[in-house]
Order: structure tokens, then sequence, then C-alpha cells
């Protein structure tokens, strides 16, 4: 693996922060998942944040927090709402590559159960289906590779990141 930091964008569910944890010991790299992060940081849950403060609020901290990231050779979870920073969305990309966990409708609404619970931006105006429909587009832009998880555990998606990295830097080295 290079040693770029590897960032993993997708919608709550698609298991960004599971597949992260593996792909880091996996690599040696080191892990951080940004909502745990602000949510250590601010000593409040996302929920607390956006019940207190907001839904704006909660995006200024995540956009100010993941602006601020500076690592290397580590793997990042990113909070499902980060796409829309295009400031969190750059910083990122220029830490390392972005990989897009897309899960299909349906597997995110069977994991989501409560999206409030769960601190999903959003979902006080918008179903989840609403939320789904407007990041798509935004994941689908800002990855440097997309990995379907359907019908794949944990494992098959870590070793599909693993080649997709893999040919990933291959390409740039012939390039």
């Amino acid at each position: 693996m290079q040693d770029n930091n590897i960032i993993l964008i997708g919608m709550p569910g698609a298991g960004k922060s599971t597949v992260g944890v593996l792909l880091a010991k996996v690599s040696g790299f080191s892990f951080i998942d940004t909502d745990v992060l602000i949510q250590s940081r601010e000593n409040l849950s996302l929920q607390q944040i956006m019940q207190n403060s907001g839904e704006k609020r909660f995006r200024e901290l995540e956009e100010m927090y993941v602006c601020g990231l500076n690592c290397k050779k580590t793997i990042v979870a990113t909070g499902g709402s980060v796409v829309y920073s295009n400031a969190a969305m750059e910083n990122l990309s220029r830490l390392g590559s972005i990989v897009y966990l897309e899960a299909p409708f349906h597997l995110v609404r069977q994991r989501v159960k409560n999206m409030a619970a769960r601190g999903v931006v959003g979902a006080a105006n918008n179903s989840l289906k609403q939320i789904y429909d407007t990041r798509k587009p935004l994941y689908e832009k800002w990855a440097d590779m997309s990995i379907p998880t359907e019908g794949l555990d944990q494992e098959q998606v870590l070793e599909h990141i693993l080649h997709s990295i893999e040919s990933l830097k291959q390409n740039a080295q012939s390039a």
C-alpha cells in the first residue's frame, strides 16, 4: 500500500467505520472516524450537537475538523454529510485516495433504523430516500474509486478496496 491516506465516504450504514477499522489493521495505518473526532472534541454526541445547535452548526464543525486533518498513513472514515462541504472534500482529496462505499438504498434503509438517533444530517426535514438521492451524486463526484458493497461481507469489501488501491497505485506509476 502507498503512504497516502485512504478516505472512506458513503451513506450511513455503508460500512465506513467497520471496514475502516479492518483496513487499518491489515495496512498498519492509523484510523480516524471523523464523527467520533467531532464528538470527542465537542464532548457531545452528534445528536446533541444537532439538537442543541442545529444542523448548520454541526456542518460548520464537521468542515472545521475535516479541513484541519493533516495525517499520513491513516484510514479516515467520514461522516456521510462531509460531501456537502467542498472545502472539506478538497482537503480530503489532497490527503489521499477517496473510496466511495456504494450501498443501494434498500440496504441503507435496512441498516439505518433511526436517523435521528444516528445523527444523520438532513433527517429533520428530509426522508432517508431524499438524503440518499441528494448525496449519491456528490459521493460519485468526489470518489477516486467506488466499491459496490451489496452482497459482500466486510472482508470482501476490504479485499475490493485493497485491490482497487493497488490498481490505482500501478496506474499512477505507469502514467
